[in-house]
């Protein structure tokens, strides 16, 4: 019998090198279903070498990590994806000129026979891709629109969209609300939450202090890539997470608090 408390992902020991540079040491970490945990740091932190670890797109030099209790060490973005685990970076990776549809089944489109010939089934892609918007409480009915006429809100909801095609169950955001105007932030905000309600994990990584106090359940700090916080987000101020990072390392009066 599967335990519901158990972490979806745990990180134990993982460390990266590049030559003589430690950009990771250490590092243990648990993930558990419906978390939207925050990581957070200064520039060089170390918080892009543990994301290209848990993405895939880069191995651990040491340590270990478990997805849904077994070992696994992924060997690409892909492969990762197709464990459940994806990521969406700040440039989203989605092709302007195509549709909403062909953007969330890009790599995995649906396909129909007829006779012998195999044809791309867009009527089924367009009416599935509405489906998963509206899993998000996004309604763009035309998914024939081209992405490059979307706000910077929805292009987020149309790549959380490809996300949920592959049926990911941890999406690592990677500075969502960079860039956005304050609509805008407010849309990909209920975006966070929606996936959260839907019982996905985040993974957050946000130098905004607002977005990560309005979103995150927790919050880990890493400092020269080390972990140096590891809490509940409850009874954090946006200054208090801005002191964590600038000094590595909890207020005492927070500290004590926790």
């Amino acid at each position: 019998m599967t335990d519901i408390a158990a972490p979806i992902l745990s990180l134990r020991g993982i460390s990266k090198s590049y030559g003589g540079v430690d950009a990771v040491c250490g590092i243990d970490l648990d993930l558990h279903r419906g978390d939207v945990l925050a990581i957070c740091g200064d520039n060089g932190a170390g918080k892009s070498s543990l994301i290209k670890i848990i993405s895939g797109a880069q191995p651990p030099t040491a340590g270990t990590m478990t997805l849904r209790g077994e070992p696994v060490r992924f060997r690409s973005p892909h492969d990762a994806l197709q464990k459940g685990v994806a990521t969406i970076y700040q440039d989203l990776a989605l092709a302007p000129r195509l549709s909403i549809a062909e953007n969330v089944f890009m790599g995995a489109e649906l396909t129909r026979r007829l006779g012998p010939i195999q044809l791309l089934d867009k009527a089924r892609m367009r009416a599935e891709a509405r489906r998963y918007l509206s899993r998000l409480s996004v309604d763009i009915p035309d998914t024939r629109r081209p992405v490059q006429r979307l706000s910077g809100g929805q292009r987020q909801a149309v790549a959380i969209s490809r996300a949920l095609r592959w049926d990911a169950e941890i999406i690592i955001m990677d500075e969502p609300t960079a860039a956005l105007g304050v609509r805008e932030t407010a849309q990909v905000l209920q975006l966070v939450r929606s996936l959260k309600a839907d019982g996905r994990t985040v993974i957050l990584i946000s130098h905004n202090m607002r977005d990560v106090v309005a979103l995150a359940s927790r919050v880990v700090v890493l400092s020269r890539g080390r972990k140096v916080v590891d809490r509940p987000i409850d009874g954090l101020e946006p200054d208090d997470l801005s002191h964590m990072i600038m000094n590595g390392a909890e207020r005492p009066a927070v500290a004590a608090a926790s």
